[in-house]
């Protein structure tokens, strides 16, 4: 795990919030400041490889330089990029530099989580050893997450303004791509950027 930006207090408990960020958003913004009342810290992971998607739009390099002007106010946030894509892969490299002690909760939507929880990991049982590791803060999208009953103490809800639900990277390149309004989309410092970077002339 290589750091673009670290907190300055050393936290017992962290927030893990890995994606693609194509861009960020105000939601996502808004479900890491959420999640500053359950962790000391959330750090933003951006995967160099995905296990079910690819690079496209903007490169690596220019997602960083947004969560980089995005983040830059808040102090309880850092960013860091993974060489791994797999939640339990990126909760162990946490482990390294975080120390072994540290809780892990990973943030996501509840689209996000359902992914998560149903992915093929090879063998049966593997999720449910995975949740021994961390647990999720799931914000509702469409709909709160329902765990299943072996499954019950290791999500919490966390709560985000619902204005937010239908915020999304997809819907922000959507909205360029239509010429439709995308600006409130994602935060104001990044607004000059992103359509730099994702509006072809």
């Amino acid at each position: 795990m290589v750091f673009f930006r670290r907190a300055a207090e050393f936290p017992s408990r962290l927030g893990i919030f890995p994606g693609s960020f194509n861009p960020v958003t105000v939601a996502h913004v808004a479900l890491a400041r959420a999640a500053l009342n359950n962790v000391d810290e959330v750090v933003f992971v951006l995967p160099r490889v995905f296990p079910h998607k690819h690079y496209s739009d903007a490169t690596f390099d220019q997602r960083l330089e947004l969560l980089q002007m995005a983040l830059a106010a808040e102090p309880r946030f850092s960013i860091a990029a993974s060489d791994r894509g797999l939640f339990v892969e990126i909760a162990r490299e946490c482990r390294e530099p975080y120390g072994p002690d540290v809780q892990l909760s990973f943030l996501c939507g509840r689209d996000a989580a359902e992914r998560i929880a149903a992915w093929d990991y090879g063998r049966a049982g593997a999720w449910q050893e995975m949740l021994r590791e961390f647990d999720l803060l799931v914000a509702a999208r469409g709909g709160a997450y329902q765990p299943a009953a072996d499954e019950l103490g290791s999500f919490r809800q966390l709560p985000v303004d619902p204005s937010f639900e239908s915020v999304s990277a997809s819907e922000v390149r959507r909205r360029i791509c239509q010429g439709e309004s995308w600006e409130h989309l994602v935060p104001r410092s990044i607004q000059e950027r992103v359509r730099e970077i994702y509006i072809i002339d």
